[in-house]
């Protein structure tokens, strides 16, 4: 294995690093209700931790991983394929503040007044 073979292939595992630690970072503060179940506890879900949590790791890992690789085979530039990582885990990160919310309020006592 070639040098540039390996410092290309660091970039890959660096970019899939960063994402895991970057998916969850941004997950986090949007959980802490589920978490902490608001007041005294009513809204409590922590599935969250235990469904949620590892599926935002291991998307936040993959989705620059994948971005990262295809478009290293299909250009054959590593500096391409490295700005394409970054740029399908902001979006990633995007959507994911977009689309996941956790449940709000009290399933017991409805929406409130």
């Amino acid at each position: 294995m070639s040098t540039s073979s390996r410092t290309t292939g660091g970039a890959g595992c660096l970019l899939a690093v960063l994402g895991a630690a970057t998916a969850p970072l941004v997950w986090a503060p949007r959980a802490r209700l589920s978490i902490g179940g608001g007041f005294e506890g009513n809204a409590r879900d922590l599935s969250v931790l235990y469904v949620d949590l590892p599926l935002i790791a291991l998307g936040g890992a993959l989705t620059p991983l994948l971005a990262w690789a295809l478009t290293r085979r299909w250009s054959g530039r590593p500096w391409v394929a490295v700005l394409v990582g970054v740029a399908a885990l902001a979006l990633g990160i995007w959507g994911l503040t977009e689309w996941w919310t956790p449940r709000h309020g009290d399933p017991a006592h409805g929406s409130g007044i």
